[in-house]
């Protein structure tokens, strides 16, 4: 199949719109359901994230993908109880798979970001991860391949529209791409640049030159992450797993922000009080994850009021007060950050650090870059300067 007629492009107004191979056939096939333009854009843009991610760990790789950029990325590491509960997968009574295992931490990391995503798998979809897949609201998988058991459970989804991708794993695009903008073609050499390169390492200019490997992994997750995320962007890892991803914004500390506010997110839901939240029996996990976040924020009261929290509640929840959130904030750590280009000014590194930052891989070469590395020696963090800018749009 050469091409593949689509309903419309990113808005219903804009047809005729196809997919389409100038040499060869495509190299993937459609299973079930009938994917969109977004949808592809998703798709293979997740799709060459996990797959990189795969080649440079070793480990099963996932990725949850929200309009081509990832909302969670993540490797199969095993899941504690704490994050089996908070990616409410704890009543799954199978063994987890790698494969399982990732989905679960880039689906869970951010739930509010993944509403809605397309998903990416870098190996064969098994049962367990469909099962998973299938109660989360989604547009769509890609994987390289689905046992027969994957393929029903998905095609149950959605009344069988769900859209299922399968991606030859063993295609490899021409060296040279093309994108057309306002009828001209812009020309460039596709991204080949390798992230699990110990050299990226090297320039340590902090005083602190001791990445354990578990920070150079996570380091690598981040830095292959942003190579798919809409820039400016900055990614917090942490234990093989996106945590706070910043994408698409025009200045550095509002990434870095975003991020990290995602990050804080992630972990005050392994709070205490946030896991024993008493909610009503039968609530929709949307309605849960809505819940959970507005809980966790300043305008906690718009459910907690009376009258409100009986809708969400079977008793009425302690308010996690300002002190309590700071408290437990201040207990995260070993977190690893990495950015798409220079950290032009400290104040990125002084918001990191709130995160629990300790690890930091960038490109370097600010003219502040002295500031930048004082405010990383204030605070013992170990920072490598790359060399490598990884802008996508």
């Amino acid at each position: 199949m050469k091409e593949l007629a689509l309903k419309y492009g990113c808005n219903p107004n804009q047809k005729p719109s196809r997919i389409f191979m100038n040499e060869g056939e495509l190299p993937l096939e459609v299973i079930n359901g009938r994917p969109g333009y977004i949808n592809f854009l998703d798709a293979l843009n997740s799709w060459q994230l996990v797959k990189e991610l795969k080649a440079a760990t070793g480990l099963a790789s996932a990725a949850s993908f929200k309009h081509v950029s990832p909302a969670g990325a993540a490797v199969g590491l095993p899941l504690g109880d704490t994050l089996k509960k908070i990616y409410f997968v704890d009543d799954i009574e199978e063994d987890l798979s790698p494969i399982a295992c990732a989905y679960a931490r880039a689906r869970g990391a951010d739930r509010m970001s993944s509403y809605g995503d397309f998903v990416a798998l870098s190996d064969t979809c098994d049962a367990v991860t469909a099962k998973l897949i299938k109660r989360e609201v989604s547009d769509g998988v890609i994987a390289p391949d689905y046992t027969d058991e994957a393929i029903e459970i998905l095609k149950a989804k959605r009344k069988g529209t769900y859209n299922v991708i399968k991606i030859d794993p063993t295609y490899v695009p021409a060296p040279i791409e093309h994108k057309e903008v306002f009828g001209i073609t812009f020309e460039q050499g596709r991204n080949e640049i390798r992230l699990d390169d110990p050299a990226l390492f090297e320039n340590i200019p902090t005083q602190n030159k001791q990445f354990t490997e578990e920070a150079k992994r996570d380091l690598i997750i981040s830095l292959i992450t942003l190579k798919y995320t809409q820039s400016n962007s900055v990614c917090y890892v942490k234990d093989g797993q996106a945590i706070g991803i910043g994408a698409g914004q025009q200045s550095r500390i509002h990434c870095t922000r975003l991020a990290g506010n995602k990050a804080d997110i992630w972990w005050l839901r392994q709070h205490p009080k946030v896991m024993a939240l008493p909610f009503v029996d039968g609530i929709r996990r949307a309605d849960r994850d809505n819940t959970i976040d507005v809980y966790i924020s300043e305008d906690h009261d718009d459910v907690l009021r009376e009258g409100t929290w009986q809708l969400f509640f079977k008793d009425k929840p302690e308010v996690l007060t300002m002190e309590e959130k700071k408290a437990w904030i201040a207990q995260n750590t070993r977190v690893a950050l990495g950015s798409d280009a220079f950290f032009p000014f400290g104040d990125n590194i002084e918001r990191a650090h709130k995160s629990g930052v300790e690890y930091i891989a960038q490109a370097g070469g600010s003219v502040r870059d002295d500031h930048v590395i004082a405010t990383c020696d204030k605070y013992g963090i170990a920072m490598a300067f790359t060399g490598i800018r990884l802008f996508h749009h």
